[in-house]
């Protein structure tokens, strides 16, 4: 088990440092970064002044060097158009995105999970026919177009929830539900499929010949057996909600990195982008990794298998 946990810690570390490779020179790729975030009336004597005072007039494989460095003392660099550390910025939004995040992915799994389950154990009930609905919607609806849906029923037509902002728990309603949508989708048809075929192997028979209750057998044996994929898919799709939530907190006003990535890339601050950037793309390591963990906690064959 401590060869397989090493293993995928190294894999990722690796992954995580091809990242920050590509992260930094394909922002680069898109030519002079001053040309990007100063004004087009500015002249060439600011540009260069620009260019500069933010390091882009040295070679780029010395800059990248420079990011190392700053990396190594948690300095992402500095904003353009907050003047601030963009650290200080992640650090000051990314309590928002994660509530987001956390109610999205809560909502999504006590939702999925029971609907799944229950339209796998009776294929041809109202709960089979849930969740094909659910999984449609879910997988073929917008976040944008979903959310707009609520703003003009619940808060304009209705006035029940807050429509922009976090001020209080109410404002949470709204965009959880939003950003829980593709995940809720996901996770039923995934669920579904996943305990169809456990209900279908011999010892899921054999427990029901030996007299142990329903509830026992599907939600106890069969879910168990049916988990990893049901892990595989939450913990990629909670690593996207905190990566990928940019449309639901711009369609929200919610004050968190979405929010903030969408203000870096109006204000064209390079800067920002590329923090935001190689922030949320480790994020999205880190939770693949602790889903990859999780697998052998469940199933201690998976890592005999990848010794």
């Amino acid at each position: 088990m401590g060869r397989y946990f090493a293993g995928r810690l190294l894999q990722s570390l690796v992954t995580a440092f091809g990242v920050l490779v590509l992260v930094f020179f394909m922002l680069r790729l898109t030519g002079d970064p001053s040309t990007a975030m100063l004004p087009q009336e500015a002249s060439a004597e600011q540009r260069e002044a620009f260019r500069q005072s933010m390091g882009f007039d040295r070679p780029v494989g010395q800059q990248f060097l420079d990011y190392l460095a700053g990396l190594a003392r948690g300095d992402l660099g500095k904003s353009y158009k907050f003047r601030l550390p963009v650290a200080m910025l992640i650090a000051e939004r990314l309590p928002a995105t994660v509530e987001l995040a956390l109610a999205g992915i809560t909502l999504a799994v006590l939702v999925a999970l029971p609907v799944g389950v229950l339209a796998a154990v009776r294929p041809r009930s109202v709960w089979a026919a849930l969740a094909d609905v659910l999984g449609v919607t879910g997988l073929s609806a917008p976040s944008f177009w979903i959310g707009l849906v609520l703003i003009l029923v619940v808060g304009v037509h209705f006035h029940l929830l807050p429509v922009a902002g976090r001020d209080s728990p109410r404002n949470l309603v709204m965009p959880a539900i939003t950003m829980s949508f593709a995940t809720l989708g996901r996770l039923v048809r995934m669920t579904r499929a996943s305990m169809t075929e456990v209900l279908r192997q011999d010892y899921i028979r054999v427990a029901h010949a030996k007299g142990l209750p329903y509830r026992v057998v599907n939600f106890r044996h069969a879910l168990r057996n049916a988990a990893i994929p049901i892990v595989t898919v939450t913990g990629i799709q909670f690593g996207y909600m905190l990566g990928g939530s940019v449309v639901v907190e711009t369609v929200f006003a919610w004050p968190g990195l979405g929010w903030l990535t969408y203000l870096a890339l109006t204000g064209r601050d390079f800067v920002l982008v590329q923090g935001i950037a190689l922030f949320t793309s480790w994020i999205v390591l880190a939770l693949n990794l602790l889903t990859d963990l999780l697998y052998g906690v469940l199933d201690p064959r998976v890592s005999l298998e990848r010794r």
